[in-house]
């Protein structure tokens, strides 16, 4: 079954630039629009009444109190606020103790994190980078380090994975992509024109996308056949990095556990190269 998420993105590109403005609204805050009016959702997005409706028929509704019952439907559930006990951005801070301040605030995204993830959504991108032919990964500028991480712990769990240089990618890794092939590709603002280039040769290519982004209607996101977005995460000024780590280790675990016997095998033959090579101390 079609969830409104996705029919969002299906029909995102079609909208009017006010109806992209409440989807977008629907996607951002869910709960909010969950519970607010037809006539609340144009105040809160600067749009008519009537565009909010709207956007009903244009993503293939009957009217309005359809569509907010498929929002309920795919995403009304019980969440604590992640702003909650956090001091107000206009109230000063308490320098002398930022370190707590900024470790109580990653503590409350993960749990955040935790809540968001649907397990079905992470299975799906497990089973997708097992069973593909090969694996391109991609993030430049700030998002190269959270790219090369997840490169180089795949890299110990399959062969056939490769990095985009953090410099920009080359038309012939993803030249050698293909319709058994998945692209992991990083993108948080600023968007860079060379990451949505080769989202774009890579979706030419026939390849599956995942996007690791900071919401779902970003360029790559749009893209993306399947993403993980840490938008909701309102207690972060900016993307965070410990959100992003703790969805890939979530996502590595899956692979372990539904590919265990080639896994095992692989890391066999790399515990005997490193015997051999004397590459660690202990």
């Amino acid at each position: 079954m079609t969830t409104l998420h996705e029919t969002i993105k299906t029909h995102y590109s079609s909208l009017s630039p006010g109806q992209q403005k409440v989807a977008a609204f629907y996607i951002e805050h869910p709960q909010n629009a969950a519970l607010s009016t037809a006539f609340q959702i144009g105040k809160q997005t600067g749009v008519s009444e009537t565009t909010v409706i709207r956007l009903a028929y244009a993503l293939g509704f009957s009217g309005y109190s359809d569509l907010q019952q498929a929002l309920r439907n795919d995403w009304l559930v019980p969440k604590q606020s992640v702003a909650e006990g956090f001091t107000s951005k206009n109230e000063p801070d308490d320098s002398s103790n930022f370190m707590h301040q900024v470790l109580e605030k990653e503590q409350m995204i993960l749990q955040h994190t935790a809540e968001q993830l649907n397990i079905g959504d992470v299975q799906a991108m497990a089973d997708t980078l097992i069973q593909s032919d090969r694996v391109y990964i991609a993030g430049f500028g700030s998002s190269y380090a959270a790219a090369y991480w997840l490169f180089f712990s795949l890299k110990q769990l399959r062969n056939d994975v490769v990095l985009a240089s953090p410099a920009g990618f080359m038309t012939e890794d993803v030249c050698d992509l293909g319709v058994n092939s998945t692209a992991v590709i990083f993108s948080f603002p600023r968007y860079r024109n060379d990451t949505l280039q080769a989202a774009t040769m890579v979706k030419g290519q026939g390849a599956k996308l995942i996007g690791i982004t900071d919401r779902t209607l970003s360029p790559i996101g749009r893209l993306a056949d399947m993403i993980f977005s840490n938008s909701d995460n309102e207690a972060a000024d900016t993307h965070s990095m410990a959100s992003i780590i703790s969805f890939l280790d979530t996502l590595l675990a899956g692979i372990r556990i539904y590919n265990s016997e080639d896994i095992a095998k692989r890391q066999q033959q790399l515990e005997h190269l490193y015997t051999e090579q004397q590459l660690f101390s202990e």
